[in-house]
C-alpha cells in the first residue's frame, strides 16, 4: 500500500511516485518505458511528474501513451520553462503540454525554477488556468525559502500546493530552513532524483547495511528515508519493471531509530543555512 501525502487543501495524492526525467528520448526503448509507467501505476504509483523541457515535449508524449485509458487513476504533473512563465507564455505552454498528454487537464502544474518574468504574472496566469480547469493545483519547483516567503506575500500565493526540490541523503540542506517553513505553512515538498546523482547512493555503505537488516536494497532505504515524515512526496525514475517495483516495495520499510541514526552519521544533516541545491 502506497501511503499518502495532503496537499493543503486536505486533498490526499501518493506519497511515491514515477520521475520522467530523460524518459522517451529513445525510440529503442520506448515501449519498455510506457510498460514501466503502466506498471508503476497498477502498483499504486500513480503519480507521473514530467514537465516540457524533458526531451523537449518527448516525455509528455510517452506518459501520454502510458496514462492512455487510465487517465482517471493518474495524478499527473507538468511543468512550465520558466522562459515561457509569462502570462501569455504560461497559457501557450499549457496548451502545448496538454495536447502532447492526450489530457484536457494537468492536475499539479509547477514553474520549473524562477526566471525574468515577474512571480506575479507568472501566479495569476496560473490562477487563470486553475479558474478555467486546465489545471487543478499550480505550485513551484527549485524555490528556496527567501521564494518561498516572497510567493507567499502575493494575494493568490496560498494556492500554491508544493515545492519540487532536489532532496536526497546526500542532499540535505533543505531540512535546516525550507522543510520547516513547508511544514509550518501545511505544504508537502515534492523530492525529484531521491535517489541522487549518477548511482552514488547506491554505494553507500550507510545504506548498504540498513538494507540488510530489512532485506533491502540502497536505493529501497533511500527511497523509504524520503518518506519518513510523511510530508515528502518522492518522485524516483525507474529503467525497469524490476526497478519499478523494487521502488513501491520501499513504502512498506518503516525505519527505526537506529537506521536514521545510521544514515545521519554517514550522510549528516546541514548544521547552517546552505544554497539550495539544484540539477
Amino acid at each position: 500500500m502506497i501511503p499518502m501525502v495532503d496537499l493543503p487543501d486536505g486533498t490526499a495524492i501518493p506519497a511515491l511516485g514515477q520521475g520522467t526525467w530523460n524518459i522517451g528520448d529513445d525510440p529503442a526503448r520506448q515501449a519498455d518505458e510506457v510498460a514501466t509507467l503502466r506498471a508503476g501505476i497498477d502498483l499504486g504509483l500513480s503519480l507521473i511528474d514530467t514537465a516540457e523541457m524533458y526531451g523537449e515535449g518527448k516525455s509528455e508524449r510517452l506518459v501520454a501513451r502510458a496514462i492512455e485509458g487510465q487517465r482517471d487513476r493518474v495524478f499527473l504533473v507538468s511543468k512550465v520553462y520558466p522562459h515561457n512563465a509569462s502570462a501569455a507564455g504560461v497559457a501557450k505552454s499549457c496548451a502545448a503540454s496538454l495536447e502532447r498528454l492526450g489530457t484536457d487537464h494537468i492536475d499539479l502544474y509547477l514553474l520549473h525554477w524562477r526566471g525574468q518574468h515577474p512571480l506575479a504574472e507568472t501566479v495569476e496566469a496560473f490562477e487563470r488556468l486553475r479558474d478555467a480547469g486546465k489545471i487543478r493545483y499550480w505550485g513551484v519547483s527549485n524555490f528556496d525559502t527567501d521564494d518561498m516567503t516572497e510567493l507567499a506575500d502575493l494575494q493568490a500565493g496560498r494556492h500554491c500546493a508544493t515545492d519540487q526540490v532536489l532532496y536526497h541523503p546526500d542532499e540535505r540542506g533543505i531540512e535546516f530552513d525550507l522543510l520547516p517553513w513547508c511544514s509550518a505553512h501545511a505544504m508537502p515538498v515534492m523530492a525529484y532524483s531521491p535517489l541522487g546523482q549518477a548511482g552514488r547512493l547506491l554505494h553507500s555503505a550507510a545504506l548498504r547495511k540498513v538494507g540488510q537488516r530489512h532485506g533491502a536494497t540502497p536505493g529501497q532505504i533511500a527511497l523509504a528515508w524520503s518518506l519518513r515524515s510523511g510530508k515528502i512526496i518522492a518522485i524516483p525514475k525507474a529503467s525497469s519493471l524490476a526497478h519499478v517495483r523494487e521502488n513501491a516495495a520501499a513504502a512498506a520499510i518503516e525505519l527505526t531509530a537506529q537506521d536514521l541514526a545510521e544514515i545521519d552519521a554517514a550522510h549528516p544533516p546541514p548544521h547552517a543555512r546552505e544554497r539550495l541545491a539544484m540539477l
